[in-house]
């Protein structure tokens, strides 16, 4: 395998595939920080770009990391790069979420890895209508042993629980409506296409239409506001989600969560599907006990997907790699 020389360049390259990852509303919490005498990456939690009424304990922060984690390891096997990864390696440091070294020496590469990067930018949210072309078993199945190689669990729902679950997405997303805290927060992190400020957040030019029937669950980025020539649209009448678990619901699991996220979402792009995520009802605490699996009752829901055929998502913009990475000696 052709190893790329480490210099700067590729490390800025790396970081650059790695912000690709999507994150809560897009607010992209991550900051990376890279030694060359150790080659060692670092990373650790933004909080300047926490979300305190919809994120309180900073999972949904943990998971966006998390992805922009795996991007990471993803970019540095296509490079040629051997990897060491610790998660949480400061218990007296929580906001350093992991290192990860590069590590020529050691014997192990996860193979699979490389074969996923050419999915690293034509990865989009698509928050439009997706076709009722069912995806097949094999398909589900790879993308099942996908999120289990990182530690996590993909469900896909079946009704009587899929029916649930919209319901509670549903409720929550009347929830976020009369919240006028939760309301301004998402305000926030969301802007016109002329926007002075457009390195993050969700522009409305990716909100994508109004719905106008279908039972597919979306957020409506516009909240209680119009959109000027928005479109309407009718979605998907039996929507295909699929939840996302892990046993244990600490930060190292939010981290691994948010690994597997994006390995289903990379493979996912890979075999030509969109995704959209649905994640109102995970953020009420109250509801995300209810989205478990009614079968095994047990496992801590972090993410309802979406997925399936059809056009994907517009690109979104991404902070400058000069704000989010620090080389050092």
């Amino acid at each position: 395998m052709f190893i790329q020389a480490l210099d700067d360049t590729l490390v800025t390259h790396l970081v650059a595939d790695a912000v690709t990852a999507p994150s809560m509303h897009n607010a992209q919490p991550w900051y990376f920080d890279y030694a060359r005498h150790s080659r060692t990456f670092t990373l650790s939690l933004d909080l300047e770009r926490a979300m305190p009424r919809a994120d309180p304990t900073t999972r949904g922060m943990h998971l966006g990391c998390g992805a922009a984690l795996l991007n990471l390891r993803v970019a540095a096997a296509h490079a040629g790069h051997r990897t060491r990864t610790t998660l949480l390696p400061d218990p007296h440091a929580p906001a350093l979420l992991a290192v990860m070294r590069l590590d020529d020496s050691h014997e192990h590469m996860d193979e699979s890895l490389p074969g996923l990067y050419p999915a690293i930018h034509d990865r989009h949210t698509s928050r439009f209508p997706f076709s009722e072309r069912q995806i097949p078993e094999n398909v589900r199945a790879a993308l099942t042993a996908a999120a289990a190689g990182e530690g996590a669990q993909l469900t896909f729902l079946t009704t009587p629980h899929r029916e649930t679950v919209l319901d509670l997405i549903m409720n929550a997303e009347g929830y976020n409506r009369m919240d006028a805290p939760r309301e301004e927060e998402q305000r926030r992190w969301t802007h016109g296409t002329s926007s002075e400020e457009p390195t993050a957040g969700v522009p409305d030019y990716a909100f994508g239409p109004v719905k106008r029937g279908g039972s597919a669950p979306t957020r409506d980025f516009a909240g209680r506001r119009t959109v000027p020539g928005r479109a309407y649209a009718d979605f998907e009448r039996c929507p295909q989600l699929a939840s996302l678990s892990t046993t244990s619901d600490g930060p190292a699991d939010w981290l691994r969560a948010g690994q597997a996220l994006e390995r289903v979402l990379l493979l996912g792009t890979l075999q030509g599907l969109v995704s959209s995520f649905a994640t109102q009802a995970v953020e009420w605490p109250d509801l995300r006990w209810i989205l478990r699996d009614p079968v095994s009752g047990t496992g801590h829901v972090h993410m309802i997907l979406r997925l399936g055929y059809g056009p994907r998502g517009p690109r979104t913009p991404r902070r400058p790699v000069d704000q989010v990475l620090t080389i050092k000696p």
